[in-house]
């Protein structure tokens, strides 16, 4: 791990446990290389890799739920959070976190192609269900901007394809991801009513009992300067065609 000595100064080496929920191309997710070994890839663990790179430490990635990263970030289990994250003032109270990395598209709402021209306002969710991944902030947009819709948690795109639920609500980059992939699926008119994009942060434990942020934060700013999210936007979007459903279990008690 990176520690800092009795004169704050950083010391590196070791491994950087980053946790992650790798079900959201292009974020995180798996795919199975040429050789058919599951691989890890997205913009943000290009980004983990980046700054792992930079403290001189070996990154190491794991699967978790998403609603389970920060409790088990709090535990130890992990270095690190990277997972599209922001941050909130309930976050805060659990977690520390670096300064923004990027910031996606404003969120969209997914829904089937033939019916996307029901959805032109927010009101036309109005008794719906609509999906949204447990303990993310897309919860809170489905409860606090679409008045009447029924929020389905725990919802993947695929509840969307197979009529589990009548839409779902993503970041943008995601929508357009699933969007171009199947033709089936189409952004709701309705979605540029959602507001702008909140900024993702790196989540630490709370206090940053291991000193990572100060490093972490260099290695923001230089891979900020050096443009480098252009490149793991460009590389997520070349393999996440390839990406394979996957899901993770809450943590072992």
């Amino acid at each position: 791990m990176c520690i800092r000595d009795s004169n704050n100064t950083e010391q590196t080496g070791g491994t950087l446990v980053l946790g992650t929920s790798a079900d959201y191309a292009p974020y995180e997710f798996m795919y199975a290389d040429d050789s058919g070994t599951m691989q890890y890839a997205g913009i943000d663990i290009s980004a983990g890799q980046y700054i792992a790179d930079e403290l001189g430490m070996e990154l190491q990635v794991e699967n978790m739920s998403f609603d389970y990263l920060l409790t088990s970030l709090a535990k130890g289990d992990f270095d690190i959070v990277m997972a599209a994250i922001e941050v909130t003032p309930e976050r805060l109270q659990s977690a520390d976190f670096s300064d923004p990395y990027y910031t996606d598209l404003p969120a969209m709402i997914l829904v089937k192609a033939d019916a996307a021209d029901q959805y032109n306002t927010l009101a036309d969710f109005a008794g719906k269900s609509v999906g949204a991944q447990t303990a993310t902030t897309k919860e809170a947009v489905v409860t606090d901007q679409m008045e009447g819709a029924n929020l389905v948690s725990l919802s993947l795109v695929t509840d969307l394809v197979y009529g589990k639920v009548d839409a779902i609500v993503v970041d943008g980059a995601v929508a357009e991801q699933y969007a171009e992939a199947n033709p089936d699926l189409a952004i709701a008119p309705a979605s540029s009513e959602l507001g702008e994009a909140m900024p993702y942060c790196i989540a630490v434990a709370k206090g940053d009992p291991k000193g990572l942020l100060p490093g972490i934060n260099e290695a923001i700013a230089k891979m900020t300067s050096e443009n480098k999210m252009e490149e793991f936007i460009a590389a997520a979007d070349e393999l996440s065609g390839k990406a394979v459903e996957v899901t993770a279990d809450a943590p072992a008690a």
